[in-house]
């Protein structure tokens, strides 16, 4: 019970902007977009 409670503290911190004030976008950043990358593998390696 313990360590659900702790994530969902750590959680909840997270998600609140723990990591400083929220800040507006700069003039040049664009307001919409999605960016996604990266790699995956699976099989058996010998």
């Amino acid at each position: 019970m313990k360590t659900v409670a702790a994530l969902a503290l750590m959680a909840t911190l997270a998600a609140c902007g723990a990591d400083g004030t929220p800040e507006r976008p700069q003039k040049g950043d664009p307001v919409f977009g999605v960016s996604l990358s990266g790699s995956a593998e699976m099989g058996i390696k010998g």
